[in-house]
């Protein structure tokens, strides 16, 4: 036997409470770890242009109240409060362009 081949390094994954003994690609050792989302984040959901800012900061808020208005592909959208809260920050401008993923306002 050849004593220059390594052997496979075997990981441990449970799944619904059952461990299996498994090689594990590059790929999914190299993806993004999970974070569960933090509801207080109001997040882009598509990239676009904030339109118009309907809240301040410090305001009080209640779920489902319109906080911006986003426009993306010629269509605008309500970006609303997920959560009750007061508003902590405000990270945009209006006719700003977001990508995918920014946080627009921070609930506290």
């Amino acid at each position: 036997m050849d004593e220059n081949v390594q052997k496979p390094k075997y990981k441990t994954l449970e799944l619904e409470g059952v461990k299996y003994r498994t090689l594990l690609s590059a790929k999914f050792n190299n993806r993004k770890k999970y974070e569960p989302e933090n509801p207080k984040l109001i997040k882009a959901f598509i990239p676009g242009t904030i339109v118009k800012i309907l809240t301040k900061k410090g305001r009080k808020v209640e779920e489902g109240e319109d906080l911006l208005v986003l426009e993306a592909m010629k269509m605008q959208s309500f970006v609303q409060a997920t959560i009750p809260g007061k508003v902590k920050s405000i990270n945009v401008k209006k006719g700003q362009m977001v990508p995918k993923g920014f946080v627009m306002i921070e609930l506290a």
